[in-house]
């Protein structure tokens, strides 16, 4: 098993609200997968949304996060590529941890089987699994529950981004190995989805 990375710092993430104007039959009437993005960045607080309808914790005395889990394991871990490095989300602290400073966007574009839009998003989510943690307990439906759990979390990701004007697309075409190596993913863990996310240039 490979070490986790050595952190460079953590960042404090600014708290997510729980309300918008926007209603959520309107986020799942206007969501459309979007493949055209500005190089605008997303400010720290719609990271902050973003990551929290992923995983964010919503309920703090039993622990439990935005997305349903078999048996509340929740053995998937977000990591969050922009232009100025590679970040490791922590649900409990909602917070981010860095552990590498470089741009590595275009590197994951070619993992991705050369989408350019990968590369031309001002952040990328991708969402990784730890396997083992639900086998251990659920057996031969592990992987059953590991990519049900995937979904649950990648499309309130969507629906979050669709309520704050952005736009976002799955992706599930990519080199698992060489994705891998790109944001030196420990060993346990196996990338499921990647999202872009950003200002449609529509």
């Amino acid at each position: 098993m490979s070490k986790k990375p050595e952190t460079i710092k953590t960042i404090q993430l600014p708290a997510p609200k729980t309300a918008s104007a926007t209603s959520l039959e309107e986020s799942i009437k206007k969501r459309r997968s979007e493949r055209t993005f500005s190089n605008k960045d997303l400010s720290l607080a719609q990271l902050s949304q973003l990551l929290w309808a992923i995983q964010g914790i919503t309920d703090p005395d039993w622990g439990l996060r935005s997305a349903p889990s078999a048996g509340a394991i929740y053995p998937l871990e977000i990591y969050v590529i922009k232009a100025s490095g590679v970040f490791h989300y922590l649900p409990q602290k909602q917070a981010l941890d860095q552990f590498s400073e470089e741009d590595l966007r275009s590197a994951l574009s070619q993992a991705a089987l050369g989408q350019a839009f990968v590369a031309e998003a001002p952040v990328t989510f991708i969402i990784a699994a730890d396997f083992q943690k639900v086998r251990q307990k659920y057996g031969g439906r592990t992987e059953r529950y590991v990519h049900i759990e995937t979904g649950h979390a990648a499309e309130n990701l969507l629906l979050q981004a669709t309520a704050m004007g952005l736009g976002a697309v799955p992706v599930g075409a990519f080199w698992d190995d060489v994705v891998k190596k790109v944001i030196n993913l420990p060993e346990d863990l196996h990338p499921i989805y990647i999202i872009p996310v950003g200002y449609p240039t529509k």
